[in-house]
């Protein structure tokens, strides 16, 4: 019977003891459970801006390839041995300026033989001529004089502008460029020698989409950029290809922009921007507010959050229904003095200037975007005037999520840019 009793006793220390354990384990999960789901994520810091109707200058953008106005690979007309480089590289060189001699010896020789011919010639011609008005000489000694002199004069004429293309000359004035011969290279007809360009006014030829062409006319101005995202150069259009390409469904645009200082160069891509009318009262937010995703794109907005109900407030309310009213015919005196301990329990503390700025959190709002320039887009829908919109920090944001606002760092300009001003 005693060794019943120590069995049941020992068999209800153990359940005890496992119950405690058991339950020390579910009262320690649930509340981590609370914790972790009571406890609030410290708010993210993020930069904001207040989107405002603003003037908005639309344009047409595409990417073009510069020529000069006049430019031109410089060739010769006939062979020859190179005689004289009249020119070095980016030379200056005006209009009908001397720029390659080729060896024009023979053709000098028979220019002077056939110059004297053609004196012998037309000293003939005289002599018929006289003996014409004696009436001594045939119509037939005087048509062949005649004839004899007119081809001689002709000769002479070709042999003047064969040698005339032995000296290449600049057909207009501009930069010529590296020499493609050498002394004493023999060249044939339409051998490359230089090329020369005007670069003082340049053409910009570019294509946009067909959908574009209406926005397009003659006169218009046009900024042009070499690629570092500003457009200095100005420009109008000149001339629109009548005829779409069937194939890209793309139509050429030319324009012609002044290049007084030279920074355009010939073959080279520009980014060009035809400005069209300027409009007024578009919302627009920096592209880096602007967020893509497969259900479409979005933006963060901040609002102040919504005040939540005190949880104690029902209790203190039940709680002053319970305690019975003072008795208004007792003197004040005989009124219970509060304890010091009391007063300061009951007087309630006050806010620290963190806990008085409200609390902000976030709301993401799917907008419609529209045209885009200047580092900045079009918002056609979703948000309004006076919204405050999140600039940077997308990629680790959340709906509803609390945020702190820093706008001493402004996304849309470079680091290195904010630290000097600073």
């Amino acid at each position: 019977m005693f060794v019943i009793k120590r069995f049941i006793i020992a068999f209800i220390l153990l359940v005890l003891v496992c119950g405690g354990i058991v339950g020390f384990n579910l009262f320690r999960d649930n509340a981590m459970q609370q914790f972790f789901a009571t406890m609030k994520p410290p708010a993210a810091t993020v930069s904001t801006t207040i989107v405002k109707p603003t003037e908005w200058t639309p344009g047409v953008e595409a990417i073009g390839t510069v020529s000069a106005v006049r430019g031109v690979d410089l060739t010769v007309e006939t062979a020859g041995i190179v005689k004289d480089i009249l020119f070095h590289a980016n030379q200056k060189v005006e209009a009908n300026a001397s720029l390659l001699q080729l060896d024009d010896a023979a053709e000098r020789a028979d220019l002077d033989a056939t110059k004297a011919q053609a004196a012998l010639d037309q000293t003939a011609l005289t002599r018929a001529l006289e003996l014409q008005k004696r009436d001594v000489g045939s119509e037939s000694t005087l048509d062949t004089a005649r004839a004899a002199a007119l081809a001689s004069a002709s000769r002479v004429n070709r042999l003047q502008a064969v040698l005339k293309q032995k000296l290449l000359t600049a057909p207009f004035g501009g930069t010529v460029g590296i020499p493609r011969i050498d002394l004493g290279q023999y060249l044939s007809p339409g051998t490359s020698v230089a090329t020369l360009q005007d670069l003082e006014t340049m053409r910009a030829d570019f294509s946009v989409p067909e959908q574009q062409l209406p926005l397009l006319k003659i006169g218009q101005t046009v900024r042009l950029g070499i690629g570092d995202g500003e457009l200095p150069f100005a420009g109008t259009i000149r001339g629109i290809d009548p005829k779409i390409d069937p194939t890209s469904r793309l139509v050429t645009v030319r324009a012609e922009v002044a290049n007084p200082e030279g920074k355009l160069t010939p073959g080279q891509f520009v980014q060009v921007r035809v400005e069209l009318p300027e409009e007024n009262e578009v919302l627009t937010v920096p592209q880096t507010a602007l967020t893509s995703s497969l259900y479409g794109d979005f933006v963060f907005v901040v609002r102040p959050a919504k005040p939540a109900a005190a949880n104690g407030a029902p209790a203190a309310a039940a709680e002053s229904e319970e305690k019975p009213a003072t008795d208004a015919t007792k003197p004040a005196t005989e009124a219970p003095a509060a304890k010091p301990e009391e007063q300061s329990a009951a007087a309630p503390a006050e806010p620290t200037a963190e806990e008085q700025k409200p609390q902000l959190v976030l709301a993401q709002v799917f907008v419609k975007p529209g045209r885009r320039n200047a580092g900045l887009v079009e918002i056609l829908d979703g948000i309004a005037p006076g919204d405050e919109v999140v600039t940077a920090g997308q990629n680790r944001l959340s709906n509803g999520m609390s945020v702190a606002v820093d706008n001493t760092i402004d996304p849309t300009k470079p680091a290195n840019q904010q630290a000097a001003q600073k």
